[in-house]
């Protein structure tokens, strides 16, 4: 890769633009580089170069996008922010609103106030996406600027060598090829590999440069084979061929597990015809020419990527037995091909740039989606190289659409691609007219119809397999605003009843004073009052604590809280706080979930304690850990089972219980029978024998209810030879604690 960089100047820049030097674009051009010059002055980059040449190469690549002076004049200025002293403002005043945000969008964001580098970086990502959401021309100057790094990377230590080349590798290349500029994704990336591999880098460049490798006599003959196909069959058509690029040849040496001797479609060949029907006519012709090699067809024309990529792809077995990738394309679509997003590109007035294909503008409102999506998630950086570099799939919806998702989406991820309502409702799935479960993995080519209920909801098990970051993050809004309804709703009970237990009068809700004495924690509503208290982070007596009226002398014994109620005042059982009824039979949920200290099932009594951050535990009233959670008594709440589940299918709930039983020949099967007869299941079982010719039986068995388990001790205790059956409370060793 040879790099143009020290040709570039700014007379070389105006004739690129093909602007006369004497026009008004030339002359605006000219006004920014001398500025940019004169702010860089006396900074030099690692190389020893001066800081200049550097926006100037950025500025000529940017030409190859054919690009509009405003956004060359931000490549040229697109540093001055973060490496001197210039304000926005000034650039603003200077150069105009246009050009002012497309250098902002560029810039980083301040080295201060992060805990790491990478929370910097998260947060610089962050910025640039929603800069590209606004303006494409921001990730273009982003992806000139990266390009020109990388071509100089040799001036830095070694470490940050590979942190560059690392981040340009999941983020920048994936970025270029979603904009379809196919050289710049195949440059950035044959960087990276020199960095991130160099003795790979080095080998497989000697191996293309040295004599035993060279295929270019080899190339020239392909070459000359199909053009004279095409003459013999009267078409027209240029015919070039090329080394694959190194990064390619290394992936799939990685993705095969083979060594490179046994790489053998190093070779690649691309035709471009004057129509789609003849590169259909030129396939045909060239298989029966060279046999192809199966499963290396794809047709790209058909099904377009989704940058909008076209072109006829085939492997065939060439002269010699050598493997031969083949590249048929029209013109129109070399240009997309090599272009990409700037091949979209339409001219405003004034000279800047607009985008008339729907397919481009269908891209860059991906990049408003993870705005939107991300706009409150740390996480936005694992998610867009998620969704950035996965390989991908074609699948078609009932109408014939084509949805473009990362392979092993599901139906879930296909219907929050398709609408974020389809998703939320989303209940089933028809592929290919066949029902099939919410996990299956789609494949190229499946049709796709989903299933929707108008009381359904998604489910947090949903995020254990869907694939997309746009399913992950609609799936996780939608529990925190269920969730945070219900800690709402359980917050706004427990305070209002400790304000009616401490008679300061339910008007007190109203009032700014209650906001004013828990303003400390951040909590600055009483929506959000109420949802702390409900998640637990805050107690309600700590919230209504400054509105308590000072205790006097005659209070007995300085309680510990400053208010006139003794909390120190052990909390019976029988005396928790009445408050409205929270039903607990949606067990499993995420709101609700059973205690493991005592696993409660539907007819024992049972208490639910609000945990901090984990939503509402329940317990059984005799569970012995309840007195050491009586030292926080406004948090629990009287609970009671639900008749069902609201499904129409019996829940099912673990029980653990012991046997003392002799040891005799049968007794196991004798216990498994009894059991068996409620169609109850045994989940776990630890069976120890002893000395004395007895048994114990530890069982974790599946049961409806309280009723379910007494039928199945009785069962057990008419068993010849059953000494002891209790129900004990502890997790038995082997059985899951969730």
């Amino acid at each position: 890769m040879v790099s143009i960089d020290k040709a570039c100047s700014l007379d070389g820049l105006i004739a690129q633009m093909g602007l006369p030097a004497a026009s008004e674009g030339a002359t605006f051009l000219k006004k920014a580089y001398y500025f940019s010059e004169k702010a860089h002055a006396g900074q030099r980059r690692q190389s020893g170069e001066p800081y200049i040449d550097h926006p100037l190469a950025v500025a000529h690549i940017l030409t190859r996008f054919r690009l509009d002076i405003p956004s060359i004049a931000a490549a040229l200025l697109h540093d001055v922010i973060e490496d001197t002293h210039c304000t926005l403002e000034t650039i603003r005043q200077e150069f105009g609103e246009d050009v002012m945000t497309l250098v902002d969008g560029v810039s980083k964001i301040g080295r201060f106030g992060f805990k790491n580098s990478q929370e910097q970086q998260t947060e610089n990502f962050r910025k640039m996406v929603f800069a590209i959401a606004s303006d494409i021309r921001v990730l273009l100057i982003k992806l000139a600027d990266r390009l020109h790094n990388m071509r100089t990377l040799d001036a830095l230590s070694e470490e940050r060598q590979k942190r560059i080349a690392r981040e340009t590798l999941d983020i920048y290349a994936p970025l270029a090829n979603r904009l379809g500029i196919g050289w710049l994704r195949s440059e950035l990336e044959d960087h990276c590999l020199r960095f991130l591999k160099p003795q790979v880098y080095q080998m497989l460049s000697a191996q293309t440069t040295t004599p035993q490798g060279d295929q270019n006599r080899y190339i020239k003959e392909v070459v000359a084979s199909i053009e004279s196909v095409l003459s013999e069959h009267e078409l027209t058509g240029k015919v070039t061929g090329r080394q694959k690029h190194l990064f390619g040849v290394y992936q799939k040496m990685e993705r095969q597990g083979i060594p490179l001797e046994e790489v053998y479609d190093k070779v690649g060949v691309r035709v471009i015809v004057g129509t789609k029907a003849d590169c259909y006519a030129l396939l045909g012709i060239i298989h029966s020419l060279w046999f192809p090699v199966p499963g290396r067809f794809k047709d790209y024309i058909a099904i377009p990527k989704s940058n909008q990529y076209q072109s006829l792809h085939t492997t065939v077995v060439g002269p010699g037995g050598q493997h031969i990738e083949l590249q048929i394309r029209t013109e129109q679509m070399h240009r997309i091909a090599e272009e990409g997003i700037a091949a979209h590109w339409i001219y405003k007035e004034g000279g800047q740039i607009n985008v008339r294909d729907e397919h481009i503008k269908t891209r860059i409102r991906q990049f408003k989606e993870w705005q939107n999506d991300f706009a409150d998630t740390h996480h936005i950086l694992d998610y867009v190289k998620t969704d950035l570099f996965a390989d991908v799939i074609y699948v078609f919806t009932p109408k014939g659409s084509i949805k473009e998702l990362p392979k092993g989406s599901t139906p879930v991820d296909f219907a929050y691609a398709v609408h974020t309502e389809i998703g939320h409702r989303c209940v089933g799935a028809k592929i290919n007219g066949k029902i099939v479960p919410l996990r299956h993995l789609l494949k190229s080519g499946d049709t796709v119809d989903i299933l929707t209920s108008s009381v359904h909801s998604p489910s947090r098990d949903w995020l254990k397999f869907v694939k997309t970051s746009r399913a992950k993050a609609k799936i996780r809004h939608f529990i925190q605003e269920k969730e945070r309804g219900v800690h709402l709703e359980i917050g706004k009970k427990i305070l209002t009843q400790e304000i009616r237990r401490a008679n300061l009068g339910t008007d007190i809700l109203r009032s700014d004073k209650l906001i004013a004495g828990v303003s400390d924690r951040g909590i600055r509503s009483l929506d959000e009052l109420f949802i702390a208290i409900g998640y637990g982070k805050i107690s309600a007596i700590r919230a209504i604590r400054p509105l308590l009226p000072e205790p006097s002398s005659k209070d007995v014994g300085g309680n510990e809280t400053g208010t006139a109620i003794d909390r120190k005042t052990t909390l019976s059982k029988s005396a928790l706080p009445i408050g409205n009824v929270i039903q607990a039979g949606e067990i499993g949920t995420m709101m609700t979930r059973l205690s493991k200290c005592c696993h409660p099932i539907p007819g024992d009594v049972i208490i639910g304690f609000i945990s901090r951050g984990r939503g509402l535990a329940i317990h059984t009233a005799d569970c012995p850990n309840l007195d050491a959670l009586h030292q926080d008594p406004n948090r629990f709440v009287n609970v009671e089972w639900t008749k069902d589940d609201g499904t129409g299918h019996e829940s099912r709930y673990r029980a653990n219980i012991r046997l003392l039983t002799l040891d005799k020949p049968g007794i196991l099967a004798a216990v498994s029978t009894a059991i068996a007869k409620d169609g109850t299941n045994i989940k776990s079982a630890k069976i120890v024998t002893t000395d004395n010719d007895k048994a114990t039986f530890q069982l974790a068995i599946e049961v409806s209810g309280s009723h379910t388990l007494r039928h199945v001790i009785e069962n057990i205790k008419q068993i010849d030879g059953v000494l002891q059956v209790e129900r004990i409370r502890k997790t038995l060793p082997g059985v899951r604690k969730d």
